[in-house]
């Protein structure tokens, strides 16, 4: 959810004049559209969220969109001035783990702020390609069926783009933001000008009322409705990427950003209410809207289609936010090393991988049902919310600048208003799938503490940090070198041998008495001045004898080393037809030995 990379800056021998060197980082308009698709785009699917938890008390009910909104919109106010706290507090990046580890001290806060970001970036991202699908089938109703494959497709899209390490770019987003932002205005105002909907699309669907419109109700579409505050932290996350002065042009653009989300969210309510506007079968509550201020003409299919791009667009955020934090966790010891590690474009290409996998997987367990998603989607974004403020309390509390309590209290306000909301999700949501993420956040907890016992022991076992012991003097060493024939890579893996130890012994293993003696007169006219060994193997097994051979040698405390030659064929497509046995050879040594084990790759010209 960051907009590429803090890059890093070097310092130049001779001073920057005010405004060089910065060509590469956002203004305020630019990290408004870098940074704030994942909670504009939520209109697509927030506004609906709301409708549906209504819809069940009769279409009479949906008069409550409106006042539900305006509670929506109030909390999103208190949270983006408390974000604009957090970026004034942590210039060099506010997320939720960063804050957790730096203010808050604990190591359960930083597990479940990491946990809760896991969840968050995975349901973003399928989150969006089901809104976006939902969009694409409202303006071509063929889709329908289609759904979980559109997301499928567009996720695989996504992952070979971001694998291949290719950023966005705030200049290309700012035209698909700035439409989208135009379009969805442009629905609303045209909408109150017209006294009665300009088209109506999709089919009726009765809405018999099934129970009261009573607070339990109201508070399920609140809690389905604070999907549409996903998003909003983004900003504090990527303050190095602003222009200086960066705090202020990041606080700049979160105010923005809240105005232009309450203004929609507001908009589209009125719209809701005014209208009645109810679930129709193949279309989404933000199609109807669209039908209803411009027709079913042109407008309309660009404006679905414009949705669909910004929704992919706000799911390509993640792929910018997860591999990072995996890389966090992995410096921090609380993921496999691997995740750290980049490509030459530079990709965190194991982070892109898994965060595509749990992205199918959830798609393909909820068919790509955005309805099922998103009661899975807000718990981890309050998580993080809260967490956040929490630290920003501790810090004005730890360090009382001027007027700190004054700060205190609206972080603090923030922090109570996210965990009532939090809280209220969990309730109302948790047979309907939050009891999932009440699951899986604490397993992930408990993954990442039992992957950083684990380093921890490895680097007492290995005595990091300190000073070893002088090295073993060992008074000789043997390579083996396990062989089949006498040929010219039997001469390349010898020479091999002769220029890394001290002896050097050829191992074949033979079943057959006359391949035996072939190959002991073979290699007696060669006489390449090294011992050859050959072992019978009458259940004709190559991998066992060796193994129980190298064994024997390594009895008498000398150092072993077992070089295989191994034909490495000049492409790929014939790797098929080589002998794969030394792979297998050195897995087996590796898995039963202390020996060194080395591959010896002879490179084929044919």
């Amino acid at each position: 959810m960051v907009y590429g990379l803090a890059r890093r800056e070097l310092r130049p021998k001779v001073p920057l004049r005010p405004g060089e060197g910065e060509k590469d980082h956002l203004t305020s308009l630019e990290g408004l559209a870098a940074l704030s698709l994942d909670a504009l785009s939520s209109v697509a699917y927030g506004p609906e969220a709301i409708v549906l938890a209504l819809v069940v008390a009769g279409s009479g009910a949906l008069t409550a969109t409106l006042p539900v909104t305006l509670a929506i919109t109030c909390l999103l106010a208190a949270l983006v001035v408390s974000y604009a706290q957090v970026i004034a507090v942590h210039p060099d990046g506010g997320g939720a783990y960063a804050v957790a580890k730096k203010d808050l001290g604990g190591t359960v806060a930083s597990l479940l702020a990491a946990a809760s970001l896991v969840v968050d970036y995975v349901l973003t991202v399928a989150v969006s390609l089901a809104a976006g699908a939902d969009a694409l089938a409202s303006a071509f109703p063929a889709l329908a069926h289609d759904k979980l494959l559109v997301c499928l497709a567009g996720l695989a899209l996504l992952t070979a783009v971001n694998l291949r390490g290719v950023t966005e770019s705030a200049r290309v987003l700012m035209l698909p933001t700035v439409l989208f932002i135009v379009a969805i205005v442009g629905v609303i105002v045209v909408g109150l000008f017209r006294a009665h909907p300009a088209a109506v699309v999709g089919t009726a669907q009765p809405a018999p009322a099934q129970e009261a419109l009573g607070l339990l109700l109201i508070l399920k579409a609140f809690s389905s409705g604070c999907s549409a505050l996903t998003g909003v932290e983004v900003i504090a996350n990527a303050v190095p990427t602003f222009r200086t002065p960066r705090v202020r042009r990041a606080q700049r653009t979160e105010f923005m950003l809240g105005a232009l989300l309450g203004l929609m969210l507001v908009g589209l309510a009125v719209l809701i209410r005014r209208d009645q506007v109810a679930p129709r079968a193949n279309v989404t509550i933000l199609a109807q809207l669209t039908a209803g201020a411009y027709g079913d003409g042109w407008a309309y299919y660009a404006t679905n289609l414009m949705v669909t791009l910004v929704l992919l667009l706000a799911a390509n955020t993640s792929f910018g936010g997860l591999p990072v934090l995996m890389s966090l966790l992995a410096r921090d010891h609380r993921l496999p090393h691997l995740f750290a590690l980049r490509a030459e474009r530079p990709v965190y290409r194991y982070g892109v991988v898994a965060l595509a996998l749990l992205a199918a997987a959830l798609l393909i367990a909820t068919d790509a049902n955005t309805h099922r998603l998103i009661p899975l989607f807000a718990i981890g974004v309050f998580i993080g919310f809260t967490i956040s403020q929490l630290g920003l309390v501790r810090h004005w509390a730890t360090q009382k600048p001027d007027g700190w309590k004054h700060r205190a209290a609206i972080n603090g306000t923030g922090a109570v208003l996210t965990t009532l909301a939090g809280l209220v999700l969990l309730v109302t949501k948790f047979l309907a799938g939050a009891w999932v993420v009440v699951i899986a956040v604490p397993l992930m907890m408990l993954l990442f503490a039992r992957i950083q016992r684990y380093y921890t022991e490895v680097g007492k076992e290995l005595e990091l940090g300190r000073v070893p012991a002088p090295p073993d003097r060992r008074t000789a060493s043997l390579v083996i070198v396990p062989l089949g024939e006498v040929s010219k890579l039997a001469r390349h893996a010898i020479g091999a041998a002769l220029a890394l130890g001290d002896e050097v012994v050829a191992v074949a293993v033979q079943a057959d008495p006359d391949k035996r003696r072939t190959l002991r007169e073979a290699w007696d006219r060669w006489d390449p001045g090294v011992r050859l060994d050959i072992i019978d193997s009458p259940h004709r097994s190559l991998v066992q004898p060796i193994v129980s051979y190298v064994q024997r040698a390594a009895q008498d405390g000398r150092q072993i080393a077992v070089l295989i030659p191994e034909v490495e064929p000049r492409h790929r497509r014939y790797e098929i037809l080589q002998n794969q046995r030394g792979l297998l050879l050195a897995t087996v040594l590796r898995a039963r030995t202390d020996v060194v084990v080395c591959m010896l790759p002879y490179r084929l010209r044919v």
